[in-house]
Parts: structure tokens; C-alpha cells; sequence
């Protein structure tokens, strides 16, 4: 606001006043000037009101713009502008006080054209600003060269700095910061009116600005978390995309040290005897880390993320420790760097290692599990070996006692020695099927596949399978036409899939029932299915058929002999040779199993 038009009357109204008390004048004369003297006064008062009202309406309508926005950098430039154009100053500036750290930081500089000052502009009295936010009283000179308070300070002789007016920003009780304006060519710009209005101004100037500032925190707050928890979401999916142990080391690691700006780190788990840390981070995987060392001891014992400050004389760096655990201990993460960590990026690692514990936790126990499923199978596999060689013994003797090659046998001895034989093809069959088990588990069974006719093997099974059928007076229906496409397979797996099937059909089916065996093309498949009218499947066995070991507690079936693997077998070979095998069953009416093998692609 430029100087008050009231003030221009006072030399005229001084001047009456002396006239009126001049003694050498004529009566009329000093009449006159007291009435002049009187209107001036008059004036003056009327000058000074209206002067009021327009800076109320001034104040209102600058105030009325504030609120329109919650970007604090856009509220900031608001009221810088709305301060210059209430002042009419040639140039304005707003610091705030850091609530962190209580300094005080120039976040606008503005001139009365409404664009930023650039660097070399920025020439500012910080001794009036900080009386101002000291004190929390504004200030007001006219000239601030003269001015006692002021013409003295380095920053008003440097930057010729005269009219001066600054107001402190208050919010809830606190001087948040100020608002400094000036004209360092123009004396007598300010008075205390415009002190006065611009206090005014700026208490509401100081609640915007904190609203915004607080809306702004609070907005990028919420958009780290937000960020944090994408980050996080995406940890977890590649966290739980696979269970090989060292691959999710490595991933953790490199996380951890992302995700706290870390240069180097390393993680240790406990070896299985629950006391020795040893290092497998990939950088060096054969490290024990002493129990006794600082960084493990005080983190094991805070039980939470614990930092440690750099220790230059023992050229150590800045440390970050979090301990790995679920239910159990499961060992340690730690990331380093030259400075200090931030309470950001120990709460990063907390609920990082918070969600790498359960994964690492549950590769730890897969290869528990792979490690004992390898030792059972090195077992079947030496153990099928080793049976093999006297059961081929003992089968063989037997076949040598029935031809009667050591003398005649009487019939009591020829139903032990077929005993015996039945009994070692029980076995046999155990054997070759744990075999398959344990190499199918391992990876060691090779499939010799080629193209072939689906009739023939068909064939070899019945006719091997017709005896048995036979002996019970069953019915065995074949519909397989002998023009359906070839079949890569391996010819030797089909057929123990199709023994196996039929086979189950013909135990499980009573004396004079119906077995039926099709095949027909469907896409580029070959179905095989063979249906019974025999046993059937219970709901609940339906679940666990193809289990291994698993044989239904009915008192039927388990009057048939068998060890429970033949279907699993089946299953798994099915599927190595590209195929899918299902059943369909209804208790006390029969059983249906199919499957599938994929059509050669030259017949």
C-alpha cells in the first residue's frame, strides 16, 4: 500500500496551527486558519476511514484466495504474492521453520510482478527476520539505513536496504516463520497501519500454510507407505516363486541392500544344530561368523533391528542388523555402508526380514524334505537291487523242483513250490515297482519312446491277462479298432499301464463280470479306458486313490493282495509320456479308468 493520503495532509495542518497562533495577524485572518485548520482535521479523520475500509476490503479479498489449494509449494506463492500486492512492496520472502531440526529455510522469493527471484536476487536481512521469529512481535521501518535498530547490520548497508516490513506467521500458538517484504530504493513505504494489516494477513496466512504442509506430509507419507507396500507386494511374489535355498539368499540380500541404500551385506543361518551361524550369502558362502561378535550378540538379544555407528579407528562402517526368525531362531541380516542409517530404512528391514524368514524357513524345510526323499530313494534303489538277485534265485530253484529235475515231487510238494513261486512274484512285482518309484522321484527313468500301434499292445495284454480272466469266468469285451493312429510312446510303459488297469479290474471283479476295454481318437490323443461292473470306489477313497501305499480299509479289496503303489506308478508314467489319467466310480456298481497318450505325428 503505497503512503497514506491522510499523512500528506499533516504539513498543511501544522501550518494552520502555527498561522492560528500568530499574534502579529489580523482577527480574520486567524479565524480563518482555525477553521481551515478545523476542516482539515475533518478531512483528515474521513482520509484515515476510508483508508481503513480499503484495507479491510484489501485484506478480505487476498485472504479469500488462500484455501484454494493444498499444494504447500502453490500456497506458499499465494500468500507471498497476496503480501507483495496488500504492501505494495517491491519484493517479498517466506521462511519456515524446519519443525525437525528448528532451522529456518527461505522457501519463497517473489517480486511484484509474481515471478521468483533468481539466486542473486535473494538479498535479504536475516537480522530483522530473526528478531521477528525471536521476538514474535513484527517490525516496521521506514528507512532502515537511519532506522537505530538496523542501520548498523551488515545485510541493510550490503543491499541498501530501506523500507523495511516484516510479520511473524503464527499457527496453534507457534511462529512457524515470517513473511519479510522491502524497497531498497523508495523511503517512507510502510507505516504501523500496514504492520498492523499485514499481522493480520498473515495469522491467516500461517494456518493455511500449515494445513498444506501438514496435508503435504501427510500425502507424501502415505505415498511411501503405498510405495513401501508395492515394493513389499513384490518382494513376497518373487519371495514365494521358488524354493531353491541359496536363489532367495541371494534375492534377500539384494533387497536388503536396495532397500536400505546399503553397499554390502550378508545374511547367516543356523547350521541344523541350532548354535553355529554360518555365512551363505553368495559373496562368500563358507564364513563362520563367532556368536561372541557384537553385531550378533546385541541384535540377538534386542531381538529387533539394531543399528551400529561407523567405527572409523577400527575401519569398520555404518551397520544394520535384523535377526531372521519364524517360530525358532533362523539367523541374521545385516547390511552395512560408510554413514548411518535411517529409522526408514531399519523399518524396511525389519519387515523385510520379517517376510524372508517364513520363505527362507520353508526352502530350509523343501530341502529337508528333498534330502530325505533322495535318501529314501538311494535306499529303495540299493535295497531293490540287492533283493533282486536272491528272488531270481529262489524263483529259479522253484521252476527246477517243479520239472521234477531233482526227482519226482508229490502233490503236496508241488503246491508248496507254487506257493513259493507266487509268492516271489508278489514280490517281484513289489520290487520292480519301488524300482520305478525311486527312479520316476529321482529323475533317472528314461523313457524309450516310438511310434506305435495302440491295437498291439492292447493285445499282448489281454493275451498275457486271458488265463486269469478265464479262471474267474469273466467277460472281457475288447473295442480298440486296429486303424487308430500311432502312438508315441514308450511301448514297454504302456503295457505296465494297461496290465495294471486291467489287472485291478479283473481283482476287483466278482466271478462272472464284465470288463471292457476301448480306444478311440479325440484332438491328438489316443483314450484308452477300461471299465468293470465289479467293487466300485468309495467317496472317500476316490481321494487318495492314486496315493502311494494307500489301500482301502474294505474288507473286499483287502482281500485281494496288492501294496498299494501299482496305481501311483501308473499315474506318474502316464504322464511322463504326455498323457492324463482319471477314473470315474460309483460304490457296489464299478469303476471306470482312462487315459490318455498323445498320436505320433507320422502314422
Amino acid at each position: 500500500m503505497m503512503t497514506s493520503k491522510s499523512n500528506h495532509l499533516k504539513p498543511f495542518h501544522k501550518l494552520l496551527k502555527s498561522l492560528e497562533r500568530q499574534p502579529n495577524l489580523p482577527v480574520e485572518v486567524t479565524r480563518s486558519a482555525a477553521q481551515a485548520a478545523e476542516s482539515l482535521t475533518q478531512l483528515t479523520a474521513l482520509l484515515a476511514e476510508g483508508e481503513e475500509q480499503s484495507r479491510l476490503v484489501a485484506l478480505y479479498r487476498v485472504s479469500s484466495m488462500l484455501g484454494g489449494s493444498l499444494n504447500l509449494d502453490e500456497v506458499l506463492n499465494q500468500v507471498m504474492d497476496a503480501v507483495i500486492e496488500l504492501t505494495r512492496a517491491e519484493r517479498g520472502f517466506l521462511v519456515l521453520i524446519t519443525p525437525e531440526t528448528g532451522d529456518l529455510v527461505l522457501r519463497v522469493a517473489r517480486n511484484f510482478v509474481g515471478e521468483s527471484l533468481s539466486e542473486e536476487s535473494m538479498q535479504v536481512s536475516r537480522t530483522v527476520i530473526d528478531t521477528v521469529i525471536r521476538t514474535g512481535q513484527g517490525i516496521v521501518t521506514t528507512n532502515a539505513q537511519e532506522d537505530p535498530r538496523f542501520s548498523r547490520q551488515e545485510s541493510v548497508i550490503a543491499f541498501a536496504l530501506r523500507s523495511i516490513l516484516c510479520a511473524p506467521l503464527r499457527s496453534r500458538g507457534n511462529v512457524i516463520g515470517a513473511v519479510f517484504v522491502d524497497n531498497r530504493v523508495q523511503t517512507g513505504l510502510f507505516a504501523e497501519a500496514d504492520l498492523s494489516m499485514l499481522n493480520a494477513f498473515a495469522s491467516q496466512a500461517a494456518v493455511t500454510i500449515e494445513n498444506a504442509r501438514l496435508y503435504t506430509q501427510t500425502d507424501q507419507t502415505l505415498a511411501a507407505r503405498v510405495e513401501e507396500l508395492e515394493i513389499l507386494s513384490q518382494i513376497d511374489r518373487e519371495l514365494n516363486r521358488e524354493l531353491e535355498l541359496e536363489h532367495l539368499v541371494a534375492l534377500t540380500l539384494d533387497w536388503a541392500k536396495r532397500g536400505t541404500q546399503a553397499t554390502g551385506g550378508w545374511i547367516a543361518l543356523y547350521e541344523r544344530d541350532g548354535t553355529t551361524l554360518a555365512r551363505v550369502s553368495a559373496s562368500d558362502p563358507g564364513l563362520f561368523l563367532a556368536p561372541t561378535e557384537p553385531v550378533v550378540r546385541q541384535t540377538l538379544a534386542n531381538g529387533a533391528p539394531t543399528a551400529f555407528a561407523p567405527d572409523p579407528a577400527n575401519a569398520l562402517p555404518a551397520r544394520l542388523a535384523v535377526p531372521l526368525q519364524t517360530a525358532n531362531p533362523l539367523g541374521l541380516l545385516v547390511v552395512e555402508r560408510p554413514d548411518e542409517f535411517s529409522e526408514s530404512a531399519s523399518k524396511f528391514l525389519g519387515r523385510l526380514a520379517s517376510r524372508a524368514a517364513s520363505a527362507l524357513e520353508n526352502a530350509r524345510l523343501f530341502q529337508a524334505v528333498q534330502d530325505a526323499n533322495q535318501a529314501k530313494s538311494k535306499f529303495v534303489s540299493v535295497v531293490s537291487h540287492e533283493l533282486r538277485l536272491p528272488m531270481t534265485s529262489i524263483k529259479g530253484y522253484t521252476d527246477l523242483l517243479l520239472q521234477g529235475i531233482v526227482g519226482p515231487i508229490n502233490d503236496s510238494q508241488k503246491n508248496f513250490l507254487d506257493v513259493i513261486r507266487n509268492n516271489v512274484e508278489r514280490m517281484r512285482i513289489l520290487v520292480s515297482d519301488l524300482s520305478d518309484i525311486s527312479r520316476i522321484e529321482t529323475g533317472r527313468l528314461r523313457l524309450e519312446n516310438a511310434a506305435v500301434p495302440m491295437f498291439g499292445l492292447v493285445e499282448q495284454v489281454v493275451k498275457s491277462l486271458h488265463p486269469k480272466i478265464q479262471e474267474r469266468e469273466q467277460t472281457l469285451e475288447i473295442d480298440v479298432p486296429q486303424d487308430l493312429p500311432y502312438c508315441y510312446v514308450d511301448p514297454n510303459r504302456v503295457i505296465q499301464v494297461l496290465t495294471n488297469l486291467v489287472s485291478n479290474a479283473w481283482k476287483y471283479t466278482p466271478n462272472g463280470g464284465q470288463i471292457t476295454v476301448r480306444a478311440w481318437v479325440q484332438d491328438r490323443y489316443v483314450y484308452v479306458e477300461v471299465k468293470d461292473n465289479g467293487l466300485g470306489i468309495g467317496a472317500e477313497d476316490q481321494r487318495k486313490i492314486f496315493t502311494q501305499f494307500f489301500r482301502s480299509e474294505d474288507e473286499k479289496v483287502r482281500e485281494q493282495t496288492g501294496w498299494g503303489l501299482g496305481l501311483n506308478v501308473t499315474k506318474n508314467l502316464v504322464e511322463l509320456m504326455g498323457g492324463e489319467i482319471g477314473f470315474t466310480s460309483t460304490l457296489g456298481e464299478g469303476s471306470t479308468f482312462w487315459f490318455t497318450v498323445p498320436i505320433a505325428e507320422t502314422a
